[in-house]
């Protein structure tokens, strides 16, 4: 009898769901080798996962992966998210560090960058960031207007940015928080309000729809 195919869920609906699954799922457990790809249009990307995860065998069984592990033997994880997406592996020996050679990045040195978010594993922990090009960008354009519009215009597009609430993430919108009401103290507005800043995260199901209200 050949092995049981397992299901290998690998197509995440969200961005957010994306980021949740490469954090808290991956890189905290140590797949911290990477590669980062852009499928080309005009190619299929359901084509592409079937033949990455049969290629490097990534569809095996929780308890194949703690044999592997024993035995000094990497294991992989494949995820994709639209057109972009990640193979990523632990340490061990695996034919990927062969022929992915030239492409591999480690997330403990070179952080993954999606959709505005850094990922990255630092200092024993996984680190989920704003990119800074982007918290610069924002940071601008929040500034220009700081003084121009109404604090709870200003507040609601903290709300609105599409950001997980992260506790680095959190830091960040903290700090630009302040030097928003900086200006607008400098010039006699009225503070734009702590409750703008969204201080806890929701746990999603990656790879499934979210449910609407």
């Amino acid at each position: 009898m050949g092995k049981k195919r397992v299901e290998y869920r690998c197509v995440t609906t969200s961005v957010e769901g994306f980021v949740q699954q490469v954090a808290v799922q991956y890189l905290r457990h140590g797949y911290w080798f990477y590669v980062a790809g852009q499928i080309p249009e005009g190619k299929d990307p359901s084509a592409v996962d079937a033949k990455l995860i049969k290629k490097y065998g990534i569809d095996v069984s929780r308890w194949e992966r703690a044999r592997r592990k024993q035995g000094g033997l990497a294991n992989m994880q494949y995820i994709r998210h639209q057109r972009f997406f990640l193979l990523m592996a632990s340490h061990g020996k695996h034919r990927f560090f062969e022929e992915e050679v030239d492409q591999i990045r480690d997330a403990r040195r070179v952080s993954i960058l999606f959709r505005g978010y850094s990922l990255s594993f630092r200092n024993g922990r996984v680190c989920v960031r704003i990119e800074k090009g982007e918290l610069n960008r924002i940071q601008a354009r929040l500034l220009s207007v700081a003084s121009r519009h109404r604090g709870e215009d200003i507040g609601a597009e903290f709300l609105a940015l599409p950001f997980a609430p992260y506790s680095p993430v959190r830091q960040q919108l903290l700090q630009m928080w302040r030097n928003v009401n900086r200006v607008r103290q400098q010039t006699g507005c009225r503070l734009v309000p702590i409750e703008c800043i969204r201080w806890r995260r929701q746990p999603i199901r990656p790879f499934e729809p979210k449910p609407t209200s």
